[in-house]
């Protein structure tokens, strides 16, 4: 069962190394918002699916941390959230690791359940289309021996 978040509220998210992130939900809105970021945008085919990850879970990011504990400049001073520091923190292997399988994991889940094939239609096959060739004339039946 699809248990839907009506109250849309953000969220902490508890990553690594002291970290936590408050996170707004994983919507359609930030997806689509995630998708058209120029970064994602200016992906170049052939680009290692490793590579596309950190580019994507950056533009992620970007739209949907509001706030966040745990994260310092060199001295040790909160710093706010911003672009630049987004891609900083996310620069660090385990805060993307816990922040892909703990936000962006999540809602790929959810993609990939709605991505099923659709129910076949009752009734006639209306609207399909034939995947092999008609036959010409009549098959021919083996010899009797």
């Amino acid at each position: 069962m699809l248990r839907l978040n009506l109250a849309r509220e953000a969220e902490w998210l508890d990553l690594a190394l002291g970290v936590r992130v408050k996170v707004e939900p994983l919507t359609t809105a930030i997806m689509v918002a995630a998708r058209t970021d120029p970064a994602v945008r200016a992906i170049a085919l052939g680009t290692p699916d490793d590579s596309i990850a950190v580019i994507f879970a950056k533009a992620i990011a970007a739209r949907a941390i509001v706030d966040w504990e745990g994260v310092g400049d060199e001295d040790g001073a909160p710093i706010p959230v911003s672009p630049e520091a987004i891609d900083a923190l996310l620069d660090l292997w385990p805060i993307f690791e816990k922040f892909q399988t703990a936000y962006v994991a999540k809602g790929l889940e959810l993609e990939a359940e709605k991505n099923v094939s659709p129910p076949s239609p009752t009734g006639s096959s209306v609207g399909a289309t034939d995947t092999a060739k008609p036959v010409k004339g009549a098959a021919r039946t083996a010899h009797k021996s």
